[in-house]
């Protein structure tokens, strides 16, 4: 079981200082709105690969009037100590990372370390549009894959230089070629993963007891995504972007913007128990059903066996439940193994875990 045994921040958000000593019970924080309960949360994801719970600038996270940038150091496992900050020293800010104090990458941490989450921010998920349900679907595919975010990058970059020549009036045929080569292969992989993940996701959500937390019913709008999902080979796949990337020239021309490619492709969600698409649902169907495709997440990083358990971040999620899906969800976080930390303002709406999690007061730091 993967758990944080210690935590410390320093000048990250509201926390000039913070020391937790912790068992692998989960974690629950309450505390008065304000007191920096989910900026504990945004600190754990640091550790984790990509930009974190708020997608934040490394900057954001600094402690106002704070003299320099932020740690955070964690003790996993009793034994492997881990480190990220700021160095805002020199020029620029630079990201540090360590591994039992030595200097490391954050894909060393990611082969100790994954994470899930789920906060508010994340309750329009199917009410938005197709970019929101993207972003939360490629959050789980990097949970996975963690070489998925750095996959995504490099596409993005290649895509905005195909959008720059766009934008230029003339397209030069050869230096499309080459910009459009490299928004393919990238873009093959991203669509690889994704089909592979979701199956992983699926089985997961098939496999999780029936309960008060629905089961839903996902698939991939994009046609790299369902040829990969057909096994073609990678090499298939990257062709057809490249063909599509290629005749969509004039048309992106005139629109100023690449038109086709992964990163127009939309997450299709279904809500098993009625047969409506999650965006039809219900406020708190769809509450309930974000919350069961997280547990499933989580359920297939367990089952892959090919890392650790996750750590599982829930933040105010059990203010909106009633109290019989409160012990719900708290019997099944149990289950799966991997630690939860989870926020609320109140102690009481943590009381079904009984012993079987650790509660920590969060308070605000006096200015």
């Amino acid at each position: 079981m993967t758990a944080l045994t210690r935590l410390r921040l320093t000048d990250f958000r509201s926390h000039a200082s913070l020391d937790l000593k912790l068992d692998t019970r989960p974690v629950c924080l309450w505390g008065s709105n304000g007191a920096g309960k989910t900026n504990v949360l945004e600190a754990i994801s640091q550790l984790g690969p990509g930009r974190g719970l708020r997608a934040a600038a490394l900057p954001e996270m600094t402690r106002h009037d704070a003299t320099s940038g932020w740690t955070i150091s964690a003790t996993l496992d009793e034994d492997r100590k881990l480190g990220v900050g700021l160095d805002s020293t020199g020029n620029g800010n630079k990201r540090v990372v360590r591994l039992d104090g030595a200097p490391a990458t954050a894909t060393d941490l990611a082969d100790l370390i994954r994470i899930v989450w789920l906060t508010p921010a994340m309750d329009s998920v199917f009410r938005g549009g197709a970019s929101e349900r993207r972003r939360f679907f490629d959050r789980q595919v990097m949970a996975h894959i963690p070489s998925h975010g750095s996959v995504s990058n490099r596409y993005e970059k290649a895509m905005r230089e195909r959008n720059a020549l766009l934008e230029r009036g003339r397209v030069d045929p050869a230096w499309a070629d080459a910009i459009e080569g490299r928004m393919a292969e990238a873009g093959a992989i991203i669509a690889s993963n994704r089909a592979r993940i979701l199956i992983a996701l699926q089985d997961a959500i098939n496999d999780r007891p029936e309960g008060f937390f629905p089961k839903g019913d996902l698939a991939l709008e994009g046609d790299a995504e369902k040829l990969a999902s057909e096994d073609a080979s990678l090499f298939d796949v990257q062709d057809l972007i490249a063909e599509q990337l290629a005749k969509g020239r004039y048309r992106d021309q005139a629109a100023g913007r690449t038109l086709s490619g992964p990163h127009r492709t939309d997450l299709s969600v279904i809500h098993r128990p009625t047969g409506a698409a999650a965006g039809d649902a219900s406020t708190g169907q769809q509450k309930a059903l974000l919350i069961g495709l997280i547990l499933a997440s989580a359920r297939a990083l367990n089952a892959d066996g090919n890392g650790p358990s996750p750590l599982i971040l829930l933040d105010e999620a059990a203010a909106h439940l009633d109290r019989d899906r409160r012990a719900a969800l708290f019997d099944e976080l149990i289950e799966l193994g991997g630690q939860a930390w989870l926020t609320g303002t109140e102690e009481f709406l943590f009381e079904a875990f009984g012993d079987r999690a650790q509660r920590v007061e969060i308070t605000a730091n006096p200015d």
